[in-house]
């Protein structure tokens, strides 16, 4: 039943950019598809921030079909179809995996990281660079900790976080010189240093750098929320509130939770 559902999906893509499809569909390419995928893929976030598993459902079909889209347009082009990605998907990952395919044996989560870098380049990818194929459009937070933790797998990292603390403090010394210079320059590179070594101690503490931030930015509207609420209550708009009120009304968010 599940491979018929899958078969009968490919149909319903292939008809709606068929000759009596839809004119949407139809119309449509690799580029003009690009800002969908993308919008799709954060859609499926949303939903496994919220837990909800029918929306994890929906929105992973959505991505599903946003995938076959643009694998019939390779299929019109002579390209590729489906297929092949699954194909070229499933030798890749038994390739990828010989400690669970072919009896290899690895003893640690690292090992495992280590290898699936060599079989990488004897694929033909990294071989100028461990840093290849990292994708230029990745939120900055998220670039950084991949290009960090693959600078770690060859050894290249602090030993300690304590190590990355004294770094940022000296970091922080830096950007305090710029900001008293007034130098701009100065500014942005030293504050994009900050960045990128509090990304490096998200990583020794074992934390998403770009999950916790998106945690504090709700947590900020969740408590800014509750100031404007309080304002519309006693008939006001923030503009007319002191910012000592305002805090008032911050800490009991707070308290709130």
């Amino acid at each position: 039943m599940a491979q018929g559902n899958f078969e009968r999906l490919v149909e319903i893509m292939a008809t709606l950019r068929g000759e009596k499809g839809c004119p949407w569909d139809k119309e449509q390419t690799r580029e003009s598809l690009k800002p969908y995928l993308v919008e799709e893929t954060y859609e499926v976030l949303d939903a496994i921030d919220e837990g909800d598993p029918e929306k994890i459902k929906e929105e992973l079909g959505d991505l599903l079909f946003q995938m076959l889209f643009h694998c019939q347009i390779a299929r019109e082009r002579g390209d590729f179809d489906v297929y092949d990605v699954i194909d070229g998907i499933g030798r890749k990952m038994v390739g990828r995996h010989p400690h669970v395919f072919k009896g290899v044996e690895y003893s640690t989560s690292g090992e495992v990281l280590t290898q699936w870098e060599e079989r990488k380049r004897e694929e033909g990818k990294n071989r100028d660079s461990i840093l290849e194929g990292i994708p230029k459009e990745l939120p900055a937070l998220l670039k950084a900790h991949r290009i960090q933790s693959r600078a770690s797998r060859v050894g290249f990292d602090w030993r300690r976080a304590e190590d990355v603390l004294v770094k940022l403090d000296e970091e922080m010394a830096e950007f305090r010189t710029a900001l008293a210079c007034q130098d701009q320059k100065g500014i942005e590179d030293e504050l994009g240093d900050i960045f990128f070594v509090l990304v490096n101690i998200s990583r020794f503490v074992g934390v998403s750098p770009e999950e916790a931030l998106k945690k504090t930015i709700s947590k900020f509207i969740s408590r800014f929320r509750y100031i404007e609420m309080k304002a519309s209550e006693s008939g006001r708009v923030l503009s007319e509130m002191t910012l000592e009120e305002m805090d008032a009304f911050w800490d009991e968010a707070k308290e709130k939770g």
